[in-house]
């Protein structure tokens, strides 16, 4: 149900592990993966140091814009959920020193939940 949920633009958890091991040429030493969630084909990752934040662009997918983020950066964060006639969620994150928050989208209310979780976890 994973790959669905990610088409339908559901968050999806993947695999901490696995995406350690994908991205070691960016990971601090001692840093380490600990949550991460897929949207279509970006994702959200949750290290022990700091919030990445992954673009997949283009055809394939290939070439990927990442977005790296202190957890003490983070001001705030707000989520908008579903509604009977809008059926998108939205979480909002503010980043000190930009005036416009980073926004993403998602289909429902469970996963955008699990994220905002973890952001209350690591950014508070």
């Amino acid at each position: 149900m994973g790959i669905l949920d990610g088409l339908l633009g559901n968050a999806s958890e993947n695999d901490a592990q696995e995406l350690q091991q994908e991205l070691t040429q960016i990971l601090a030493t001692g840093e380490r993966i600990e949550k991460a969630y897929a949207i279509i084909r970006d994702q959200i990752i949750f290290t022990n140091k700091r919030l990445i934040l992954v673009d997949k662009q283009g055809v394939t997918g290939k070439k990927r814009e990442i977005l790296s983020v202190p957890y003490r950066s983070i001001e705030r964060f707000s989520m908008e959920t579903t509604g009977h006639f809008d059926l998108d969620a939205e979480l909002k994150i503010w980043i000190r020193g930009q005036a416009e928050p980073i926004s993403k989208n998602f289909r429902d209310d469970r996963s955008i939940h699990d994220i905002s979780r973890a952001l209350a976890e690591y950014a508070l």
